[in-house]
């Protein structure tokens, strides 16, 4: 038998037959939806294997306790190998409430029924489908950068919470990542901010395999990756054999032991081990099929025609191994957390409502209410005064902006920065990273923070696969986007959004609030820190909006419920509703005065959240826009799509068609029609129409 062979096959060694048990799983789950990736699982088996059953503190009894080590499944195409580590870990599932339900949280079941209709094995890792799924990893790539929000917040903690002889959080984040995240820009962008900010808490291990789906990476990726992270200042180790436990585990002790940079872990390995695809694309997202099945199980020694086989002793010997270093670790933790409740009140009951997330009672007391001002304040300085105002009383609050928080005025004023000095500052700079910003957010947000970013509206682009995730994941992310409009004016039509609020609005479970004066941004940031299953995208105007004296206008809690009745029709029903939101709601008032003064019975309506109208009743959305009346017009300095669901085909739009021009925002608005004698102009055409 050659060198290779005797490697191949199966030695009877208890850590050999509980990897080739992940291997054959993954082979098995995959050839039976014949829909998958095989390949990385394969090759991978032992540096999880190694990982889990030596190094991870994890306690599969209680999968959420708060000092855990994290896993991330970067490469999350690879999701078996994430399936079959925690059926045989027997990590238990909880509820949404994080009760335990006495479940298995991935049985052999569940495994058999792999990327299948309810199944709580997905394609990819699903956060809150599959308990010990840390984040939802689909794009490659944004575990990568929700690690690094992950090490992020264990330093924030840490330095919050942590007193002499209280270590409560000390834990490390592990991310699996391979070839295709190390060419996806994000994961340059995260990795560059980790190694500024030293966490040497975090650990990547990158898969090596030299495969994509198109073939040899060296059609288009042939980079040293471990000058260009040396270069990012990590710690770059390499292993020559991801089958050679024992120098994974020198790897990860030398992890265990750095205190002064991020560890990047190179593993090499062979893509489908084993198999007779074995280093080819066609391990990497197909199933073997059932020939090439046979033989890889042959090559192995293992049952050739056994499907799904856990051999008697795997799972309990690998679930003893996690348990009993973790187990100990938990109880220890509870029991030094409930000394800390006792010396240390306050302090532990914030960490008990950042578990259960909630916010410190009495926050929203102070938010700060604006009195009327014709000249106003731009959306985006009411903002910063609520943030301000907002920040002592929220100790999770967290957050920075793109290199852009004197212009998004996202800065909380005399607080520090978070750096690699002061972990304690509240102040992130992410730098022009916009992509790994929301993905660092996203990371966040999954371990007990509740972040924000801040941004230009037009570079919503930058981010929006994070934004999307952090909707599929129900995460309370606040998105910060000014300058949402042709009102930047002179620098143009590259940094004047126009599709970007329809774009945003189409995420399904994202709240995007465009608030029209310094009172509705007020509520609008209440409402965003009160979710606690949705991201809220604050659409903001860099330019000064009238306050709205609500003396005589409806209060701007209106917005709790997306829409309201700002001003009504005096003397009877309304003939014509005018809607605006953000900076046109002003010119859309000063239009409805002008109406009423000429005698046409005119309602305003402020819209400033499709997403929290939608989910008001029927009679409520009609109370507001009553069907009968259809002369309607919507005015909004952003594209159209989208406002026929409010102003039906009998009203009209005064909108954006066209990308915008540079010039002062005087003239773009009598360019593009933003003036109150065209509002009125369009509100006679619709009502003329309608008659």
């Amino acid at each position: 038998m050659s060198d290779l062979s005797q490697q191949i096959h199966e030695d009877g060694s208890p850590d050999r037959l509980a990897i080739d048990t992940i291997r054959t799983l993954a082979m098995d789950a995959v050839q039976k939806a014949n829909s998958g990736h095989p390949g990385t699982p394969m090759a991978l088996a032992p540096v999880v294997h190694t990982l889990w059953s030596r190094f991870l503190r994890y306690d599969p009894a209680a999968p959420d306790w708060p000092n855990r080590d994290r896993f991330v499944l970067s490469v999350g195409h690879a999701s078996m190998l994430l399936y079959a580590v925690l059926h045989l870990a027997g990590v238990r599932e909880i509820d949404a409430d994080g009760q335990p339900t006495g479940a298995p949280a991935v049985s052999l079941d569940d495994i058999k029924q792999f990327r299948q209709l309810s199944s709580k094995t997905p394609g990819h890792p699903e956060y809150r489908m599959t308990t010990g799924v840390e984040t939802t990893t689909g794009p490659l790539g944004q575990g990568c950068g929700n690690s690094v929000g992950m090490a992020i917040a264990e330093r924030a903690l840490a330095a919050r919470y942590n007193r002499d002889g209280f270590d409560l959080f000390d834990h490390d984040v592990y991310v699996l990542c391979g070839d295709g995240d190390m060419m996806e820009g994000v994961s340059g962008e995260a990795a560059s901010i980790a190694g500024h900010l030293k966490l040497s808490n975090l650990c990547w291990i990158y898969d090596s395999n030299h495969i994509s789906i198109e073939g040899s990476t060296d059609l288009a990726f042939d980079e040293d990756v471990g000058q260009r992270f040396q270069a990012y200042g990590w710690n770059v180790l390499h292993v020559d054999d991801a089958n050679d436990a024992e120098a994974i585990a020198q790897a990860l002790e030398t992890f265990r032991a750095t205190t002064d940079a991020p560890t990047f872990i190179i593993v090499h390995s062979v893509i489908g081990w084993g198999s007779p695809r074995a280093g080819s694309e066609k391990a990497h997202g197909e199933a073997l099929g059932e020939d090439n099945v046979r033989a890889t199980k042959q090559a192995y020694g293992w049952p050739e025609d056994a499907q799904f086989l856990v051999p008697d002793g795997v799972a309990e010997r690998f679930g003893a191994a996690v348990a009993d270093r973790g187990r100990p670790a938990r109880e220890a933790w509870e029991a030094l957390f409930a000394r800390y409740h006792e010396t240390f009140p306050q302090e532990a009951a914030e960490i008990d409502e950042l578990r259960r997330g909630k916010l410190h009672d009495g926050w929203q007391q102070a938010i700060p209410r604006f009195d009327a001002d014709a000249k106003g304040l731009a959306s985006r300085d009411s903002s910063g005064k609520v943030i301000n105002a907002v920040a002592p009383h929220v100790p999770a609050l967290l957050g920075g902006a793109a290199d852009l928080s004197p212009s998004t005025k996202t800065d909380i004023k005399g607080a520090n920065s978070f750096e690699a000095t002061n972990y304690a500052g509240k102040n992130l700079h992410f730098g022009v990273r916009e992509h790994a910003m929301g993905s660092i957010a996203n990371g966040m947000a999954l371990s007990y923070l509740r972040p924000y970013t801040a941004t230009f509206l037009v570079f919503a682009d930058y981010m929006r696969a994070p934004i999307r995730l952090a909707a599929i994941m129900e995460l309370p992310v606040v998105f910060v986007f000014t300058h949402d409009s042709i009102g930047v004016g002179e620098d143009g039509p590259t940094h004047q959004p126009i599709e970007h609020l329809a774009t945003l609005r189409a995420i399904p479970g994202l709240d995007t609030i465009r608030p029209g004066d310094a009172n509705e941004v007020a509520v609008a940031w209440k409402v965003a820190l009160e979710h606690s299953h949705e991201p809220t995208a604050l659409i903001l105007s860099r330019q000064a909006i009238p306050t709205l004296d609500r003396s005589n206008y409806a209060s701007a809690d209106g917005l709790e419920r997306g829409g309201y009745v700002l001003a009504d029709a005096a003397g009877g029903a309304p003939e014509v509703i005018l809607i605006g939101t953000g900076s046109e709601l002003p010119m859309v008032v000063e239009a409805h005065e002008r109406l009423t003064a000429e005698g046409v019975r005119s309602r305003v309506v402020s819209l400033p959240s499709w997403y929290l109208f939608e989910k008001q009743d029927r009679a409520y959305r009609e109370s507001v826009l009553p069907p009968d009346v259809m002369a309607r017009v919507a005015v909004e300095q952003a594209g159209s799509m989208g406002w026929d669901r409010y102003v039906t085909s009998h009203g009209a739009t005064i909108t954006m068609s066209t990308f915008g021009a540079s010039a002062p925002l005087a003239k773009l608005q009598e360019k593009y029609g933003f003036t109150v004698d065209n509002v009125v102009k369009v509100a006679r055409d619709v009502l003329e129409q309608a008659k």
